[in-house]
């Protein structure tokens, strides 16, 4: 590992490495991880690359039945057998609280893969803006509910996947769920991946004194079935804009910030193309927006998390 001013974290990676060689030579036997969104996308390969180096993987997924499928192609592909299924809603705080109520012994590995995006001005159970909701407080709950169990474990490590769409939008504190004037679908999505680099930010301020680290991650243009929302000319306007990954290159940072032993102890992070991200500089692609990594903003939307989870009621 080497770094450059200011502190700026490098590996031997980059945009074009694959989940299975950032992994290559790591032994996770006896270290236990949990993908959400795993039964699609690059959390199909994160969960792959994780149970090749041996980790025990619950496939964390709303199709329990397509994560069957994904579990048995899994260990066709690596022959491990140890793997399980769960469903879990991210959407829907009910379905995250049964999830943390059934999970049982430590984890060392969470993978907040799960995502929607450009959602149109959908919500859910609890009203809230479902990108946000989906994206971010699912993700928050899950993560604080587990906290517990990442505790129990020896180092434990919590990915949080953000994106370059954090670029778009902070956080809209006066109005999180564009209750106020008409709903901007790209703008909301901006701001759950802004929320999801925050958490990162203040829960590795909060937990790293238990040892463990959390780290934000942008996986890189991959087209997934999180596209399925936007327009035709739009995902070409992105193709060309952006160099598009296979679903094994946009799961390398995620197995990466994950598992390799150079990042141990590092944490409240931004990290594209398996390295920490630059400051972003307009005109140049990628890098990571000062709101983003703002530790005042990061405290402030903890709190606002609390208190929305708290007060949860469905319409």
């Amino acid at each position: 590992m080497t770094t450059d001013p200011p502190s700026r974290i490098t590996t031997p990676f980059d945009a074009e490495s694959t989940a299975a060689e950032v992994v290559a030579g790591i032994d996770l036997a006896g270290r236990r991880a949990v993908v959400t969104g795993a039964s699609s996308g690059i959390g199909i390969e994160t969960a792959r690359a994780l149970a090749g180096a041996g980790a025990e993987v619950t496939l964390a997924v709303r199709d329990v039945d397509a994560g069957e499928r994904t579990a048995q192609d899994i260990t066709g592909t690596t022959g491990s057998r140890r793997l399980s299924v769960a469903r879990l809603d991210l959407a829907d705080q009910r379905s995250v609280a049964e999830f943390v109520a059934g999970w049982e012994g430590p984890l060392h590995i969470l993978i907040n893969n799960a995502g929607v995006m450009y959602t149109p001005g959908l919500r859910s159970p609890e009203g809230w803006e479902l990108q946000f909701a989906t994206n971010h407080l699912g993700h928050f709950a899950l993560a604080t509910g587990l906290h517990p169990a990442l505790a129990e474990a020896d180092r434990a490590r919590v990915v949080a996947l953000t994106s370059v769409g954090h670029l778009r939008q902070g956080i809209r504190f006066d109005d999180i769920n564009f209750r106020n004037g008409p709903f901007d679908t790209v703008l909301a999505y901006g701001q759950s991946k802004t929320a999801t680099a925050l958490f990162a930010v203040e829960a590795n301020r909060r937990w790293a004194a238990q040892s463990i680290t959390v780290n934000a991650v942008h996986p890189g243009a991959v087209l997934t079935n999180l596209s399925r929302y936007m327009r035709q000319e739009d995902l070409d306007k992105a193709a060309a804009q952006y160099t598009v990954k296979t679903p094994q290159q946009g799961a390398a940072t995620s197995v990466l910030v994950a598992t390799w032993p150079g990042l141990e102890g590092i944490g409240g992070r931004y990290f594209e193309n398996c390295n920490e991200a630059r400051p972003y500089r307009e005109g140049e692609p990628g890098g990571v927006a000062p709101h983003a990594l703002d530790p005042a903003a990061a405290e402030r939307l903890w709190q606002v998390s609390l208190d929305m989870l708290s007060s949860a009621t469905r319409p």
